[in-house]
């Protein structure tokens, strides 16, 4: 679905932002992206998208892309059901506005992710965690194949960082492929197929979460000890990635 080839891209001659990148991604996967802040993953997530040329290597894009940015700022006084129309943009010709169907689509989107009874509300009213909420259901809207997301946890509190993990556990059992980046552990060794760490613009480490989230490149990652650790409960096991402060 998502493949790049031996990627780089530069903001001026010498200043690389990452370099010789190889990674893919098919349907039905999730991809998370970690890195410590400055390490690009921001960047690398629009040259995904393709609104960043990469300068060198080569990216082949297997269907439509959805966004969701880490934070939306408005000026005007849109509702919540106007914001996740947006979304629909690549399915109303030019000159047209959204009909029946349009509408429908982005409430379901809304009733999916719990917002249903904000529909009226305005966008600019709503706290931060709702608001990064609403842009992925705007980005569902869009009927993407890949969905691409910044951070998406990072305004969201515990209940809905666990609707959101849920959500993007449901579109990939459907087929969607769903990249994000995150300062999370837990929620790419939660959800992930596959991870890719960036530690330096020419060295980054791409595979299969079971064998790339291991304690030594994690606290090589973050420079602290970070640990991946194992436990039952209800007589069931579950593994979680933790930090350990002194």
């Amino acid at each position: 679905m998502i493949t790049m080839k031996k990627g780089g891209f530069r903001y001026s001659r010498e200043n690389w932002i990452f370099r010789n990148l190889s990674l893919s991604v098919g349907e039905g996967e999730i991809l998370s992206i970690l890195g410590p802040n400055g390490k690009g993953k921001t960047t690398l997530l629009k040259t995904i998208q393709g609104v960043l040329p990469l300068s060198e290597g080569s990216m082949l894009r297997g269907g439509s892309v959805g966004y969701v940015p880490q934070i939306a700022a408005v000026s005007f006084g849109y509702t919540v059901l106007d914001m996740v129309v947006m979304g629909r943009s690549r399915h109303i010709g030019l000159f047209s506005s959204p009909g029946k169907h349009d509408f429908s689509a982005c409430r379901a989107c809304l009733e999916r992710l719990g917002l249903e009874t904000l529909a009226e509300r305005p966008f600019r009213t709503l706290s931060g965690g709702e608001r990064q909420m609403v842009l992925i259901a705007r980005a569902l809207a869009s009927e993407c194949r890949c969905l691409v997301l910044d951070e998406p946890a990072s305004a969201l509190d515990f209940r809905n960082q666990n609707t959101m993990l849920r959500t993007l556990q449901s579109l990939r059992d459907e087929g969607m492929t769903v990249i994000m980046s995150t300062h999370v552990p837990h929620h790419a060794n939660v959800i992930s197929d596959r991870a890719l760490l960036l530690f330096s613009p020419e060295e980054h480490l791409f595979g299969d979460c079971e064998d790339v989230l291991v304690d030594e490149n994690l606290r090589r990652l973050y420079g602290a000890d970070v640990r991946r650790i194992s436990f039952s409960s209800g007589g069931r096991g579950y593994s979680a990635v933790v930090p350990l402060f002194s």
